[in-house]
């Protein structure tokens, strides 16, 4: 990592506006016509064609969906940076009246997926006119993944598609509609969650309820194991860890004088600390066990994994940092909290040190006029400030000539 320039010295010109503008249209483009994951075709094929024209040569994930792209210098060698972006969208309806709504029913690019994708393309373009002028100071990878919104996430699959071989660290930038456009929220350590699902089938004899006695009161050891069971891992889990239990859904029963035989509890884990994220599933099942046996239920526990929290590497972090100090002023980097929000970007850094940095979306205040409520990341009405995007594309391609 470089020394810290002065934003006169930076590696590369401010975008420009024709770049710029070609940008700002493709994320339209992509807005307008959302895939779920793993059916990102259109997606893919976009992003292939854009990287053909600049001479570039991506490789398209077995499956149709997804990609990675190596920028070289002629002759170049080396450990790659790769730059990660998600491209899916997510299953609801896109509320907002724009000339780029989403014209597919019932889909929308609700989480800045689209502008994700943009920024790591435009990072790409330029970065491979930096290599043509023999200014890339390292080899960089580009990986479009797949299907981040899906559990436990198309990170894994593109994993195992090799796409991690031959790099040395990755970086990703995430939007982040509490941060003003033009400045860049970062984070050492966990700035994610852990995200995993638990599904809970409780069983026994049911019966009439004037004989609660004679059978198993389901319902009652449902809600027991719904309100005990967060409290006893609140006690058995260091609180620094973030360990949280929330249950989305409880069924069970028919009528109102019948005891039911079955009930089914759904809900998920979220967790900060890694270590204890790893010992969740034995945790969840005692706890549960625990809490059915005292009503004399029999219960059945799914524990599916999701992801790990994304814990960001020092390092990594402290060059997103510099590539912004570099590119804007120091005073545009803050430290962001941490979310409970769940990223398959997490699987990474399962395998390479890497950072994620909050890429801030949300139109800056105008002196003297009343500041607009901030759209939220997957509500049908979120959007974001376009400017972002060229902010974005200086700090990447930046960050990867400082590494």
């Amino acid at each position: 990592m470089s020394d810290l320039l002065s934003p006169e010295s930076a590696p590369i010109p401010p975008l420009d506006d024709r770049l710029r503008a070609e940008l700002i249209a493709f994320r339209r483009d992509l807005h307008m016509h959302p895939e779920l994951g793993n059916q990102e075709v259109r997606t893919t094929a976009a992003v292939a064609a854009r990287l053909t024209r600049a001479g570039l040569a991506p490789r398209v994930l077995d499956g149709g969906t997804g990609l990675i792209c190596d920028v070289r210098a002629p002759g170049q060698d080396g450990p790659l940076l790769a730059l990660r972006a998600d491209l899916d969208a997510l299953p609801i309806p896109d509320t907002k009246t724009v000339p780029w709504r989403s014209t597919v029913p019932d889909r929308a690019h609700a989480c800045g997926h689209d502008v994700h994708t943009t920024v790591v393309l435009g990072a790409g373009l330029v970065l491979a006119e930096a290599a043509a002028a023999g200014r890339l100071t390292r080899p960089v990878r580009l990986l479009f993944q797949p299907a981040e919104e899906v559990l436990p996430g198309g990170a894994q699959d593109a994993i195992e598609a090799g796409v991690l071989d031959g790099v040395e660290r990755i970086l990703a930038l995430h939007c982040d509609p509490k941060v003003d456009a033009g400045r860049l929220g970062v984070r050492v350590g966990a700035i994610t969650s852990a995200c995993d699902r638990i599904e809970v089938t409780l069983a026994g004899p049911g019966g009439h309820t004037a004989r609660p006695h004679l059978t198993t009161d389901l319902v009652t050891a449902a809600a027991k194991v719904a309100t005990e069971v967060p409290a006893l891992l609140a006690r058995r889990v260091d609180t620094r860890a973030g360990m949280a239990v929330t249950w989305g859904r409880l069924t069970t029963g028919h009528a109102p004088n019948v005891i039911p035989q079955t009930a089914h509890l759904s809900g998920t884990m979220r967790c900060l600390d890694l270590a204890a994220w790893r010992a969740a599933p034995d945790l969840v099942h005692a706890a549960v066990d625990e809490v059915a046996a005292l009503y004399r239920a029999k219960s059945e526990i799914q524990y599916i994994r999701g992801v790990p929290p994304v814990v960001n590497d020092a390092a990594s972090t402290a060059l997103l940092a510099e590539a912004m100090t570099v590119r804007f002023g120091a005073e545009t980097v803050e430290e962001t909290e941490q979310s409970l929000g769940g990223e398959d970007f997490s699987w990474y850094l399962e395998h390479v040190p890497g950072a994620m940095a909050r890429l801030g979306v949300r139109p800056p205040a105008v002196p003297g006029l009343p500041r607009p409520a901030a759209k939220d990341i997957h509500q049908g009405d979120f959007d974001v400030d376009e400017d972002a995007i060229a902010v974005g594309v200086d700090l990447l391609a930046t960050a990867a000539l400082l590494g």
